[in-house]
């Protein structure tokens, strides 16, 4: 089984030297060729194979920009025994009005753009985010019915058939809070996407944030796996969780190790090796103190379910 690490493993201060997130960003904007270089140097001393790139300054973009093109990406991954194993797109959870024409052909552009640089790399799957829910009972209420969520499903199966144009799966990801992460909402999508076009990205620890059974939510829809995302939780989150800008700070205390949480991995590892050896596996460590040591050791624990 191929593993790898979502990038945004290595967004802790900690690791960078610097006190918050702002320092972070000036850290990579002062010098992006070394801010890169140590991270693809991290990611080969964690032992894992395969990169997932995601927000700023884990972009995509940022990457081009420190290296020179796409090829010059691929060819500094190479030259550490590495490879781009997919591109998450965030897009969709930025937009202020996602049902509008124009925001809907800025994302398609995007992600055009992006399948474009995952193949040049070497990757096969464009991850994606949904937007997020409102917090329960805010005024005014929202829910997320067949009319909200065809709509929204026919912008994804454009936006599938977009990436399949370059060769590269979109595979919808599982984020808790997100309209795409209770086991109902994720069944919903599931029946309004084209399999064809839209694949399916599980994440075990998202999927317990929202009290839902992972390895359960998945086998419902193993046929359209292409990639998983591996991390462990805690509990589920209350279901009055205040749902803003600060969403994916209040899941942090809620992850842990791998092995130390609820998720059943040995039936994970089975459900997940049934799809086949070629698809990855991703370390998702949601920025860590100590990323190379965090993966390694996760990365011991997959290893030790998957042998």
């Amino acid at each position: 089984m191929a593993f790898g690490v979502d990038l945004v493993t290595f967004y802790h201060p900690s690791f960078w030297g610097v006190s918050d997130y702002a320092q972070i960003a000036a850290l990579a904007g002062r010098d992006l060729p070394a801010f890169w270089n140590k991270l693809f140097d991290a990611v080969r001393d964690s032992g894992v194979r395969g990169v997932e790139t995601t927000f700023s300054p884990f972009h995509w973009r940022d990457a081009v920009a420190a290296f020179g093109s796409a090829e010059a990406v691929a060819t500094a991954l190479t030259a550490r025994g590495l490879t781009l194993a997919s591109g998450f797109l965030v897009d969709l959870d930025r937009e202020a009005d996602l049902a509008s024409a124009a925001a809907q052909a800025r994302i398609l552009a995007e992600a055009r753009d992006y399948a474009r640089f995952i193949r040049a790399c070497g990757g096969g799957v464009m991850v994606v985010g949904m937007p997020c829910r409102r917090t329960f009972l805010l005024e005014p209420v929202r829910v997320v019915d067949l009319a909200m969520a065809a709509s929204l499903a026919d912008f994804i199966n454009r936006l599938g058939i977009e990436t399949a144009r370059e060769g590269v799966r979109l595979a919808l990801h599982t984020e808790a809070h997100s309209v795409f992460c209770a086991p109902r909402d994720i069944d919903l999508f599931m029946l309004l996407t084209d399999p064809r076009y839209v694949h399916f990205c599980p994440d075990s620890a998202h999927i317990a944030l929202e009290g839902g059974d992972p390895v359960a939510v998945a086998a419902r829809h193993q046929e359209r796996i292409c990639i998983a995302h591996w991390k462990d939780a805690t509990a589920g989150m209350p279901i009055d969780t205040v749902i803003d800008a600060g969403i994916h700070d209040r899941h942090k205390p809620f992850f842990c190790p791998m092995g130390e949480g609820i998720v059943a991995w040995d039936r994970w590892a089975d459900l997940i090796r049934a799809r086949g050896d070629a698809m990855w596996s991703i370390l998702e460590l949601d920025a860590a103190p100590d990323p190379v040591a965090a993966i390694r050791a996760g990365h011991a624990y997959a290893g030790s379910l998957t042998c």
